[in-house]
């Protein structure tokens, strides 16, 4: 439950509302240089909460890579959240239980101590993946298989080419309740960039869900209205996760005085339209939407190359910004179904008792953080946000 201990009586200033606009200006201004927090509710006085105490949220989509750069990002995630599904698209892909066990024991390994935190496992669906090795990692406790469209996003080149092809596999998942994470985008060089995603929900994600409609689906990291909205019509085995550069950002936030590398991510922003749908979907309350950062950390020189790798990283950061996004949108009082209720609802697993609050505390986002032997550059990094989380 959402508890205030602190309010005041504030004047909103600007005239941003939940249908979106200034929204949009707000993440060109972050990247522009700008606060990224300039824009805020509509209404003329608002009740400005202090503090801000919920359920300690789990994070449905998380990249935390391996090595010593793993090791350097896992602690940003166990601080805030309790739980994370975790990834599978190393190189090579973790596409075996055995490979998910190993994988998750590392990332255990990275947590600091006293620090309560369990990763979720993902195997990586390919063209052969087979029914047994789902009943092999329903066995061991993963959770889920992620569908990457063969060369959709970052390391998803042994991806699936057919869906056709693993299908005995997608029967055996719905029997036996382990999900299926969808990135959604066809990757048809045909298909215009910005319209993969709606292509991929009529030409693949329908035919498979008629195929096997009791499979249980998560569309990852949603970005269009198109998604929203068959999301919140489709049956109750379908739902999504929102990440918050989604919410906050539209393409312009790619191009504001110069090409934004540290924005890039896939799927990759969209129209201002398309955000204010996201941003709807993730206040309105249902039960069908939850908390994915899908924060993917990349060492600065490989997002500033001439090739620049697609991921933005949010996990330092990431429930100041969700904050900020839930107040923007007058929605404060639905961040904890969102975070920390829904998520755990759809995949079957018991909510969080723990608590985690966020304070009215500004902090100005650091320039970076230790990535290996690199360093990797946060979302809104050198902005100033106005929550952060009480450690």
């Amino acid at each position: 439950m959402l508890r205030t201990s602190v309010t005041q009586s504030a004047r909103c200033a600007g005239t941003a509302t939940t249908s979106g606009r200034p929204f949009g200006a707000a993440a060109a201004a972050a990247a522009a240089g700008r606060r990224p927090g300039a824009a805020v509710t509509a209404g003329a006085v608002a009740e400005a909460v202090q503090t801000l105490t919920i359920t300690r949220p789990d994070d449905w989509h998380l990249h935390v890579r391996d090595g010593q750069p793993m090791r350097d990002v896992v602690p940003h995630t166990a601080r805030h959240f309790a739980r994370a599904i975790i990834m599978p698209n190393l190189v090579p892909p973790v596409n075996t239980t055995q490979a998910a066990v190993e994988y998750g024991k590392r990332i255990s390994a990275a947590v600091p101590p006293g620090v309560q935190f369990t990763p979720l496992m993902t195997l990586y669906l390919t063209d052969k993946t087979s029914p047994e090795e789902v009943y092999a990692a329903k066995a061991a406790g993963c959770v889920a298989f992620k569908l990457y469209p063969a060369g959709a996003t970052t390391n998803s080149d042994s991806g699936v080419t057919d869906l056709n092809k693993p299908i005995a596999a997608l029967k055996a998942m719905a029997d036996t309740g382990v999900l299926l994470l969808v990135h959604g985008e066809v990757t048809d060089p045909e298909v215009d960039m910005f319209d993969r995603e709606a292509v991929f929900i009529t030409q693949k994600l329908l035919p498979l869900l008629d195929k096997v409609p009791n499979l249980k689906v998560v569309m990852e990291h949603i970005t269009t209205k198109d998604a929203a909205d068959f999301v919140a019509a489709a049956p109750a085995n379908v739902a999504a996760t929102i990440t918050p550069q989604h919410m906050l950002m539209n393409r312009n936030a790619l191009f504001a005085k110069g090409l934004r590398p540290h924005n890039y991510c896939l799927p990759i922003l969209k129209r201002e339209k398309h955000r204010e749908a996201i941003m709807g979907a993730a206040v309105s309350g249902s039960r069908k939407f939850f908390l994915g950062t899908d924060s993917a950390p990349h060492p600065k020189h490989a997002k500033e190359s001439s090739c620049g790798c697609a991921g933005m990283f949010s996990a330092p950061v990431a429930m100041a910004i969700y904050a900020t996004a839930f107040e923007k949108a007058g929605a404060l009082d639905k961040l904890e179904g969102f975070a920390s209720f829904h998520g755990p609802d759809f995949y079957g697993l018991p909510r969080n008792t723990d608590k985690l609050t966020l304070v009215r505390s500004p902090q100005r986002v650091p320039d970076s953080y230790a990535f290996g032997d690199s360093t990797v550059i946060p979302m809104w990094a050198g902005e100033e946000i106005p929550w952060s989380v009480q450690l």
